[in-house]
């Protein structure tokens, strides 16, 4: 559950460093999201920031959303207590079970639980494949899912690029999809997503300006971004190392 000043401070604050910044944001869709009841919010992750701008579209709705994000988040202190204060579900990789019961308890009790299909951030910022836990969930607590895509976050700042976050007036579009019913088998479920989430993607970017060579514009619209085969071998390579 959420702490409701805590929230609420984070999500104000959140709203004013989008002024200050001078953010130009597009919202679309946002009457997709249940105004009751619970619904997994199946989001895009090209940014460390995806999760702000899919919260401030829920909030369009009057609703909150709790985020999964990983449990190594929390060994800052600071973000330790905004997590615990917005109601973070946290996840451990190695042991994902209890991340995965504290979500679907979430779900069933009516509330709205933020995913990243993805599990990590896309270096090409194309869609990645997904990971099931998404699907897995809305089957088990009988919810939809709702596909959010959030495009030019990455500009503000990413996994390998650079941090712009002071007054930069750059553009930023969000859009939520259609419920998608929870239907069965999860594998199914989770490769309707990516197509669903893919689509979106793809038309955000149409009514996008997107500079040619720019490392946050994908490759395959003229951008120097990685290609998705190059993103999938740097992440193995990255995980090695570790």
């Amino acid at each position: 559950m959420t702490a409701e000043p805590v929230y609420t401070a984070v999500e104000t604050t959140a709203r004013v460093l989008c002024r200050l910044q001078g953010l130009a944001v597009t919202r679309t869709g946002t009457e997709n999201v249940p105004r009751t009841g619970g619904a997994v919010i199946a989001i895009n992750h090209t940014s460390y920031l995806d999760f702000i701008q899919a919260a401030l579209a829920v909030r369009e709705s009057k609703r909150k959303l709790r985020v999964m994000a990983k449990t190594e988040l929390a060994n800052n202190k600071v973000l330790a207590f905004l997590m615990r204060g917005c109601g973070v579900i946290e996840v451990d990789r190695s042991a994902g079970a209890a991340a995965f019961q504290v979500g679907v308890d979430a779900l069933r009790r009516g509330e709205l639980v933020g995913v990243y299909p993805e599990a990590t951030i896309s270096r090409s910022f194309e869609i990645k494949e997904f990971k099931s836990g998404a699907a897995r969930m809305a089957i088990e607590a009988n919810v939809p899912i709702i596909p959010v895509i959030v495009w030019g976050a990455q500009r503000l700042v990413t996994k390998g690029g650079p941090k712009n976050l002071g007054r930069n007036h750059f553009p930023i579009s969000v859009e939520v999809g259609a419920p998608i019913d929870p239907v069965e088998p999860a594998d199914a479920l989770t490769e309707i997503l990516r197509i669903e989430m893919d689509a979106i993607l793809h038309h955000v970017q149409d009514g996008f300006a997107h500079e040619s060579g720019a490392y946050w514009v994908p490759r395959r619209l003229g951008g120097g971004a990685p290609t998705p085969e190059e993103a999938a071998a740097m992440d193995v390579a990255e995980t090695s190392s570790h």
